[in-house]
């Protein structure tokens, strides 16, 4: 009963603290403490979303499309070159200081460079949201690769298994926890990282969107982009979640064990 009541507890605890936030912030704005043309209310942000609705969906549609196809191309690379780093020692030693290199250089600062030289079309903001989100996942393969039990991969070669057997049934297994790990942390910023691209230009996307609307001083309809986009990375945080525990059954298993 204690641990049901704990388990409530936590649960509603984020939707607590989010509601007196709002209630904090609706006051705020109702007692002209900060001006209104400052800061909207919850309320007018939540009627420019009904307003803009379409609009806004229509815009999203482009920023999704953007982080698919971003997203799908860093987990590729990611897996490649954790692959081949794991393969071969002299890659790793090569490659894997150029991967923390590339971390010390801001997504914001490379935006324009890939606009000047792919154009105002998709393509830059999908080779963006790919910056964004390779590294997170190719380090949690990676480290998962390294992992996997030296002992069971002794086993597997003694009983003549190949390196790619081994690949497949201990290293890859091993891998996918920190993999999905890797894949959290990404979806996170795949759709900030579109979104921040198509604040340069383009026909459209929630970048483009936001850009109009601040130029017109709108800034109800940008808190409602501000809230979409952030509603958009939970769902796909969430949708990690749910893949992680359809390819992860015995870590379900364990875990239901745990908290028996």
């Amino acid at each position: 009963m204690r641990r049901k009541l704990q388990s409530i507890t936590d649960k509603l605890s984020p939707i607590f603290l989010i509601v007196i936030i709002l209630i904090v912030w609706q006051s705020v704005v109702s007692f002209n403490v900060v001006p209104n043309f400052m800061l909207p209310s919850p309320v007018q942000v939540v009627q420019a979303f009904i307003d803009d609705f379409s609009s806004l969906m229509y815009n999203a549609s482009t920023s999704l499309q953007e982080t698919f196809w971003g997203m799908l191309i860093a987990v590729i690379l990611a897996f490649l070159s954790a692959f081949l780093m794991d393969r071969f020692r002299l890659v790793k030693k090569s490659l894997y200081p150029i991967l923390i290199l590339t971390q010390t250089v801001p997504t914001v600062a490379i935006a324009p460079l890939l606009v000047l030289w792919l154009g105002y079309d998709m393509t830059p903001k999908i080779v963006l949201v790919v910056i964004s989100c390779y590294f997170p996942i190719a380090v949690g393969l990676l480290n998962g690769f390294d992992s996997a039990d030296p002992d069971v991969i002794n086993l597997m070669r003694t009983m003549g298994s190949s390196r790619w057997q081994i690949f497949c049934h201990v290293k890859i297994p091993s891998s996918l926890n920190n993999f999905f790990s890797g894949l959290r942390i990404s979806v996170s910023y795949s759709v900030i990282g579109a979104v921040v691209a198509e604040w340069l230009g383009g026909n459209s996307g929630l970048g483009v969107y936001m850009t109009r609307v601040r130029k017109s001083y709108a800034y109800d309809r940008m808190f409602a982009v501000i809230f979409l986009v952030s509603i958009i990375s939970l769902i796909l945080m969430k949708l990690v979640d749910v893949v992680q525990r359809l390819c992860m059954p015995w870590d379900r298993k364990r875990r239901k064990e745990k908290s028996a």
